[in-house]
């Protein structure tokens, strides 16, 4: 998982796995959730991302050990 910001276009783009988008569904304004050829998530998109959230306050947790 990859999470990025833009401050210049001030998008925040949470990539769930690697792959190209074929389809997007709009949850709310400005909230795109980006699938996969087989209808799968592969990144959720945050248009205008300093109005929805304090950028300042994201905290990354990472499991010690991936199961599998």
């Amino acid at each position: 998982m990859k999470i990025k910001y833009s401050r210049e276009a001030d998008v925040l783009l949470i990539e769930l796995r690697e792959g190209h988008p074929a389809d997007s569904i709009d949850l709310k304004e400005g909230v795109i959730l980006h699938l996969d050829e087989r209808g799968l998530p592969l990144e959720i998109e945050i248009l205008d991302a300093s109005k929805l959230t304090s950028l300042g306050e994201i905290h990354i947790m990472a499991p010690l050990e991936v199961v599998r």
